[in-house]
């Protein structure tokens, strides 16, 4: 018989969830690490708040750039493989960035650890969809996207709470451990791959042809919806620790840190996504997280600091649950190219990360916080504009 999936509820499905939710914690504490310590690096190497952002551009852009190649790689070699070999080179990048004496040499080894990175994401997505029975991945696809959401906040805690009493080097090697200890527990417990098929034919046109049917249709707007939301997502919180720490709150870095207590609520809506979806349909979804980011974004423009929070938790919240539905929605579209369409997904989330979490730091700088909210909700419109494009029917895009 024919393997058709891990069936919910079944060992393998069990396994493979914990080992997708450890790759997703390793993958996005590091990456997103130094995003709480950018005021104590700001001081240490003498830099601006946009140079300094830039440690988080630089893994992002390096991640947006290696996506495709990784899927290429692991349509030859395996989704398993990839991941494996992925997280290891991260841990290591990820540790020789401690070491650099200057801002340059940081963004060089943050670079390399997002082309670690990058066979991560995708390629989870690719490698859930052929080891699990269809009816699981939904469910899956959003319990993946909140083990990136607990790594998300993990990293960034445990790097300022370590970095508080010490630097921000040894913030950053505490999580680099950590990620190496949820590598090693994916590399011990993931399933073996059953669903896989190698791609035999050494040429590219192959490959080619699968991006070029990922490319097909309506499908490039889930790609923007990752570009644009992402964007204003990382933005926010690269300058709202700079925005704590200033007057009138002047809150420490390590207090400010628990601000990201709000990836919580991205934990629950991107878990509950799929039932979301079941109810609403993708498109209704998708709109409804980008409507939840806008309303907690305005809520951040109050003076007082309880109401920033519920702000940040309700846009945070929004966000990975559209998140959620967009790159869930994706393998389940191109079911011939997996890969290629969660590379695509992830290049269009990574560049979209990388270019304005740096460029919304501009009009951060010279006019506030108020600038930034009002970029980023331009940035949620257009986002808004492109999905009411979709159609969803019977979860298939037209």
């Amino acid at each position: 018989m024919s393997f058709t999936g891990h069936e919910p509820q079944s060992p393998g499905y069990r396994w493979m969830l914990l080992a997708l939710f450890a790759s997703g914690l390793a993958t996005f504490s590091q990456l997103y690490s130094v995003q709480g310590l950018l005021p104590l690096i700001s001081k240490d190497l003498q830099v601006s708040e946009s140079q300094a952002a830039l440690s988080v551009s630089a893994a992002t852009l390096g991640l947006a750039l290696a996506v495709i190649p990784w899927a290429i790689i692991s349509d030859r070699i395996g989704r398993r493989q990839v991941i494996v070999a992925a997280l290891i080179c991260s841990v290591a990048f990820g540790l020789l960035g401690t070491l650099s004496p200057n801002v340059e040499l940081l963004l060089l080894a943050r670079f390399f650890e997002g082309v670690a990175l990058a066979g991560v994401p995708g390629t989870s997505l690719a490698y859930l969809a052929e080891e699990l029975s269809p009816r699981a991945v939904a469910l899956a696809s959003g319990t993946y996207i909140a083990g990136t959401t607990v790594g998300g906040l993990a990293g960034r805690l445990i790097a300022a709470w370590v970095a508080e009493p010490t630097s921000w080097r040894w913030g950053v090697a505490a999580v680099s451990i950590s990620a190496g200890i949820a590598t090693l527990f994916f590399l011990l417990k993931a399933p073996q791959s059953q669903g896989f098929s190698a791609i035999t034919d050494r040429s590219l046109k192959p490959i080619l042809r699968k991006f070029a049917a990922s490319l097909s249709g309506r499908r490039p707007i889930l790609y923007l919806q990752g570009f644009l939301l992402m964007g204003g997502f990382v933005a926010v919180y690269n300058y709202l620790g700079f925005r704590l720490e200033a007057p009138p709150y002047l809150i420490p870095p390590a207090i400010a840190a628990l601000v990201f207590v709000a990836y919580l609520s991205g934990t629950y809506s991107s878990m509950i996504s799929g039932k979301l979806v079941a109810k609403l349909g993708r498109k209704r979804s998708l709109l409804l997280g980008n409507a939840a980011m806008a309303a907690g974004l305005l809520l951040t423009l109050a003076g007082n600091l309880w109401v920033i929070i519920l702000g940040m938790l309700i846009f945070t919240a929004g966000f990975f649950a559209a998140h959620a539905v967009a790159s869930g929605w994706v393998p389940v579209l191109a079911a011939d190219s997996r890969a290629q369409g969660a590379s695509l997904y992830n290049l269009g989330y990574y560049i979209g990360s990388s270019l304005f979490g740096w460029l919304l730091g501009i009009p951060f700088v010279s006019h506030g916080w108020p600038a930034l909210v009002l970029w980023v909700l331009c940035l949620q419109t257009a986002a808004a504009l492109l999905a009411s494009l979709l159609r969803d029917s019977a979860g298939r895009l037209r």
